[in-house]
Protein backbone atom coordinates (compact mmCIF):
# COMPACT_ATOMS: atom_id res chain seq x y z
CA UNK A 1 0.00 0.00 0.00
CA UNK A 2 1.19 3.39 -0.85
CA UNK A 3 2.31 6.39 1.55
CA UNK A 4 -1.11 8.14 0.72
CA UNK A 5 -3.67 5.75 0.86
CA UNK A 6 -1.98 4.31 4.17
CA UNK A 7 -2.20 7.99 5.55
CA UNK A 8 -6.21 8.47 4.27
CA UNK A 9 -6.72 4.64 6.11
CA UNK A 10 -5.43 6.13 9.39
CA UNK A 11 -6.95 9.36 8.82
CA UNK A 12 -10.55 7.90 8.13
CA UNK A 13 -10.57 6.13 11.82
CA UNK A 14 -10.48 9.02 13.31
CA UNK A 15 -13.06 11.80 10.58
CA UNK A 16 -14.96 11.09 7.64
CA UNK A 17 -13.94 14.56 6.06
CA UNK A 18 -12.31 13.74 3.10
CA UNK A 19 -11.47 17.28 1.84
CA UNK A 20 -9.95 17.62 5.21
CA UNK A 21 -7.82 14.13 4.91
CA UNK A 22 -6.47 15.51 1.34
CA UNK A 23 -5.53 18.80 2.48
CA UNK A 24 -3.68 17.27 5.14
CA UNK A 25 -2.12 14.31 3.03
CA UNK A 26 -1.03 17.51 0.75
CA UNK A 27 0.96 19.16 3.03
CA UNK A 28 2.95 15.96 4.31
CA UNK A 29 3.55 15.04 0.65
CA UNK A 30 4.87 19.05 0.03
CA UNK A 31 7.29 18.94 3.65
CA UNK A 32 9.07 15.78 2.61
CA UNK A 33 9.42 17.05 -1.61
CA UNK A 34 11.00 20.12 -0.76
CA UNK A 35 13.76 20.89 -2.62
CA UNK A 36 16.35 20.48 -0.24
CA UNK A 37 15.14 16.87 1.26
CA UNK A 38 17.55 14.11 -0.01
CA UNK A 39 16.86 11.94 2.67
CA UNK A 40 14.91 13.20 5.13
CA UNK A 41 12.10 12.38 2.20
CA UNK A 42 9.03 10.54 1.38
CA UNK A 43 11.48 7.76 0.84
CA UNK A 44 13.02 7.69 4.66
CA UNK A 45 8.82 7.17 5.43
CA UNK A 46 8.40 4.04 2.86
CA UNK A 47 11.46 2.56 4.43
CA UNK A 48 10.25 3.03 8.08
CA UNK A 49 6.93 1.39 7.37
CA UNK A 50 9.12 -1.45 5.60
CA UNK A 51 11.10 -2.14 9.14
CA UNK A 52 8.13 -1.57 11.07
CA UNK A 53 5.81 -4.48 9.07
CA UNK A 54 8.14 -6.92 10.43
CA UNK A 55 7.62 -6.11 14.13
CA UNK A 56 3.87 -4.83 13.67
CA UNK A 57 2.11 -7.71 15.64
CA UNK A 58 4.31 -6.24 18.92
CA UNK A 59 3.39 -2.85 18.50
CA UNK A 60 1.08 -1.76 20.93
CA UNK A 61 -0.58 0.79 18.77
CA UNK A 62 0.39 0.79 15.76
CA UNK A 63 -1.99 3.85 14.50
CA UNK A 64 0.00 6.13 17.00
CA UNK A 65 3.38 4.85 15.89
CA UNK A 66 2.09 5.58 12.00
CA UNK A 67 1.44 8.91 12.60
CA UNK A 68 4.46 9.29 14.77
CA UNK A 69 6.33 8.70 11.32
CA UNK A 70 4.01 10.26 9.14
CA UNK A 71 4.82 13.81 11.27
CA UNK A 72 8.13 12.80 12.96
CA UNK A 73 10.02 15.05 10.23
CA UNK A 74 7.44 17.27 8.52
CA UNK A 75 9.61 20.31 9.71
CA UNK A 76 13.19 20.01 8.23
CA UNK A 77 15.82 22.65 8.32
CA UNK A 78 19.65 21.90 8.54
CA UNK A 79 20.29 24.94 10.06
CA UNK A 80 17.74 24.92 12.98
CA UNK A 81 18.22 22.78 16.22
CA UNK A 82 14.16 22.67 17.23
CA UNK A 83 13.10 20.02 14.20
CA UNK A 84 11.74 17.44 16.37
CA UNK A 85 10.11 20.62 18.47
CA UNK A 86 8.39 21.83 15.77
CA UNK A 87 7.08 18.86 13.70
CA UNK A 88 5.77 17.23 17.16
CA UNK A 89 3.83 20.56 17.59
CA UNK A 90 2.68 20.87 13.92
CA UNK A 91 1.35 16.95 14.56
CA UNK A 92 -0.58 17.83 17.66
CA UNK A 93 -2.30 21.06 15.65
CA UNK A 94 -3.16 18.85 13.17
CA UNK A 95 -4.18 15.90 14.44
CA UNK A 96 -6.55 18.01 16.61
CA UNK A 97 -8.46 18.83 13.48
CA UNK A 98 -9.40 15.27 13.34
CA UNK A 99 -10.28 15.28 16.97
CA UNK A 100 -8.17 12.49 17.94
CA UNK A 101 -7.87 11.73 21.60
CA UNK A 102 -5.76 14.37 23.62
CA UNK A 103 -3.75 10.87 24.73
CA UNK A 104 -3.03 9.84 22.03
CA UNK A 105 -1.68 13.34 20.88
CA UNK A 106 0.43 13.35 23.41
CA UNK A 107 1.52 9.90 22.84
CA UNK A 108 2.51 10.68 19.75
CA UNK A 109 4.29 14.40 20.43
CA UNK A 110 6.32 12.31 22.98
CA UNK A 111 7.58 9.57 20.48
CA UNK A 112 8.01 12.30 18.07
CA UNK A 113 10.30 14.42 20.48
CA UNK A 114 11.99 10.99 21.32
CA UNK A 115 13.97 11.14 17.75
CA UNK A 116 15.95 14.25 19.01
CA UNK A 117 18.27 11.99 21.19
CA UNK A 118 17.56 8.72 20.46
CA UNK A 119 17.43 7.54 24.30
CA UNK A 120 16.41 4.32 24.98
CA UNK A 121 12.45 4.74 26.51
CA UNK A 122 10.40 3.01 28.60
CA UNK A 123 7.74 2.89 26.07
CA UNK A 124 8.95 0.26 23.67
CA UNK A 125 6.98 1.76 21.06
CA UNK A 126 8.75 4.44 21.11
CA UNK A 127 11.89 2.54 20.54
CA UNK A 128 10.41 0.62 17.87
CA UNK A 129 10.00 4.33 15.86
CA UNK A 130 13.63 5.23 16.81
CA UNK A 131 14.97 2.12 15.21
CA UNK A 132 13.42 1.91 12.39
CA UNK A 133 14.17 5.93 11.84
CA UNK A 134 18.09 5.20 12.42
CA UNK A 135 17.85 1.64 10.73
CA UNK A 136 19.77 2.87 7.62
CA UNK A 137 22.89 3.01 9.72
CA UNK A 138 22.79 -1.04 9.91
CA UNK A 139 22.27 -1.37 6.07
CA UNK A 140 25.12 -2.68 3.64
CA UNK A 141 27.88 -0.05 3.16
CA UNK A 142 26.79 0.78 -0.38
CA UNK A 143 23.45 1.84 1.00
CA UNK A 144 24.72 3.71 4.12
CA UNK A 145 27.33 5.06 1.68
CA UNK A 146 24.33 6.89 -0.15
CA UNK A 147 22.93 7.88 2.75
CA UNK A 148 25.65 9.93 3.92
CA UNK A 149 25.78 11.72 0.54
CA UNK A 150 22.49 12.67 1.03
CA UNK A 151 22.99 13.89 4.33
CA UNK A 152 26.27 15.44 3.04
CA UNK A 153 24.00 17.69 0.41
CA UNK A 154 21.17 18.62 2.87
CA UNK A 155 23.62 20.52 4.94
CA UNK A 156 25.55 21.54 1.60
CA UNK A 157 25.28 24.90 3.10
CA UNK A 158 28.11 24.22 5.53
CA UNK A 159 31.38 24.15 4.01
CA UNK A 160 33.90 20.63 5.20
CA UNK A 161 35.54 22.42 7.89
CA UNK A 162 32.18 22.96 9.58
CA UNK A 163 30.16 19.98 8.53
CA UNK A 164 33.04 17.46 9.42
CA UNK A 165 33.38 18.06 13.06
CA UNK A 166 29.39 18.06 13.56
CA UNK A 167 29.31 15.05 11.46
CA UNK A 168 31.94 13.22 13.79
CA UNK A 169 30.17 14.49 16.63
CA UNK A 170 27.05 12.65 15.83
CA UNK A 171 28.56 9.40 14.86
CA UNK A 172 30.35 9.50 17.82
CA UNK A 173 26.99 10.05 20.06
CA UNK A 174 25.83 7.17 18.29
CA UNK A 175 28.70 5.00 19.46
CA UNK A 176 28.69 5.87 22.88
CA UNK A 177 25.14 5.21 22.96
CA UNK A 178 25.07 1.69 25.20
CA UNK A 179 23.55 0.38 22.24
CA UNK A 180 22.19 1.93 18.98
CA UNK A 181 19.08 0.04 18.62
CA UNK A 182 16.61 -0.34 21.83
CA UNK A 183 14.80 -3.08 20.65
CA UNK A 184 16.00 -6.98 20.63
CA UNK A 185 14.45 -7.29 16.74
CA UNK A 186 16.78 -4.45 15.65
CA UNK A 187 19.34 -4.81 17.83
CA UNK A 188 19.98 -8.41 16.55
CA UNK A 189 19.41 -7.35 12.76
CA UNK A 190 21.47 -4.16 12.21
CA UNK A 191 23.91 -3.20 15.74
CA UNK A 192 27.12 -4.90 14.78
CA UNK A 193 27.03 -3.72 10.92
CA UNK A 194 25.80 -0.23 11.63
CA UNK A 195 29.04 0.17 14.54
CA UNK A 196 31.16 -0.80 11.37
CA UNK A 197 29.35 1.56 9.34
CA UNK A 198 29.80 4.44 11.69
CA UNK A 199 33.65 2.97 12.57
CA UNK A 200 34.67 3.61 8.62
CA UNK A 201 33.00 6.92 8.24
CA UNK A 202 34.74 8.30 10.62
CA UNK A 203 37.71 6.84 9.24
CA UNK A 204 36.75 8.75 6.12
CA UNK A 205 35.98 12.07 7.93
Amino acid sequence: MNLKNQFEQLCSLFTEDQKLINSLWKEIETRYSEKGRHYHNLLHLENMFKELEAVRNTISDFTALSFSVFYHDIIYDATSKANEEKSAAKAEKRLAELHMHQDIISIISAQILATKSHQSSDDEDTNYLLDADLSVLGKDFKTYSEYTQNIRKEYSIYPDFLYKPGRKKVLKHFLELESIFKTEYFKKRYEVQAKENIAAELQLL
